[in-house]
């Protein structure tokens, strides 16, 4: 299960019990600059292709020749990256309000309205200075993005100071970064659109960093694909709507 920005592996932690008692070994990284995991130094090392290897490195060091893979928001888009160049490794995909990479830079280059709502990953990869910003008035930034990417009330002063110490960590929120960086000094483009895993694409319609029409897109670039939204939800639907989140993961991979 692949945690998106500015997450790291709490932000599945309503998922996890349930997919445990259904017999799942369930595997929840902090993704590479994130949090606990290694912070290596320079921006190339957190490419699309890099960050694929390590989940199929993860695959790779539980012993397992294919895996389930869960992603949201970020870590849907690696998620994709993998059911796109490294299929053999999955089993399903699912695919938490985070659309194909392919609709994701069409939709950049053809929707004035959508390039307004993502504007704020043009600032992201600029030297220094979001690291700056980010962390003055107690990470008041990230703090921010994330209540207004929820529902009101989503998450509790005690889960921001989890967010925080997070973000703390030394070269966290720097390597955090470098995933926006790195995707804008390469604007990486995968070498067949075409997914051939079964997926599953879950979307809270509330979301308002991402059109819906970006899910329905996405959809067709699946071989074997569904779609099921989820009402009274946002970008944040694995927090806002766990229960629902968590059946509809199993039932993808039933």
């Amino acid at each position: 299960m692949l945690h998106g920005f500015p997450e790291f592996w709490y932000g599945w932690r309503d998922q996890i019990r349930p997919l445990a008692n259904a017999g799942y070994r369930v595997v929840v990284p902090d993704q590479r600059g994130y949090n606990r995991s290694e912070k290596p130094d320079g921006v190339r090392e957190y490419d699309l292709g890099a960050l694929a290897a390590d989940v199929t490195g993860f695959i790779d060091a539980y012993g397992r020749e294919t895996a389930a893979l869960v992603g949201h928001d970020s870590g849907g888009v690696v998620g994709w990256w993998v059911a796109i160049h490294h299929p053999e490794r999955l089993s399903a995909f699912v695919a938490a309000n985070a659309p194909h990479p392919t609709v994701i830079r069409d939709t950049l280059r053809s929707d004035p309205e959508q390039l307004l709502k993502s504007s704020y990953a043009a600032f992201f990869p600029l030297p220094a200075l979001p690291e700056v910003v980010s962390r003055a008035l107690n990470w008041r930034l990230p703090t921010r993005m994330m209540r207004a990417s929820a529902m009101p009330g989503t998450f509790s002063t005690a889960d921001f100071d989890r967010y925080r110490a997070a973000w703390s960590r030394p070269g966290a929120f720097t390597a955090m970064l470098n995933w926006y960086r790195a995707a804008a000094r390469e604007r990486p483009k995968p070498n067949s659109p075409r997914v051939s895993v079964p997926t599953r694409i879950i979307w809270g319609t509330g979301d308002g960093f991402l059109k819906t029409r970006m899910a329905h897109d996405s959809l067709a670039y699946c071989a074997d694909g569904r779609f099921s939204h989820v009402d009274e939800a946002t970008h944040r639907v694995q927090h806002e709507q766990p229960v629902a989140v968590a059946d509809l993961i199993l039932d993808e991979l039933a």
